[in-house]
């Protein structure tokens, strides 16, 4: 799996809270962010008021897209 690497700034504490938990887990706090990203994009997916804006938004931008294309 091809990956990419992405810079997140947090504030200090909750960077302290994250590395507490992670160690705590035994894992690092990679894995944990990981983790916690994946169960919200599994949570939103779950929010039909969210899928619809998106669905919306998408549609814009491939209106716009189809415009520049022209």
């Amino acid at each position: 799996m091809k990956k990419r690497t992405t810079t997140v700034r947090m504030p200090e504490d909750l960077a302290q809270k994250a590395d507490v938990v992670a160690r705590g887990r035994g894992i690092s706090v990679n894995a944990l962010m990981l983790e916690a990203l994946d169960s919200e994009i599994e949570r939103v997916k779950e929010d039909s008021e969210f899928m619809e804006r998106l669905r919306a938004l998408t549609e814009r931008d491939k209106e716009i897209l189809d415009r520049l294309a022209e």
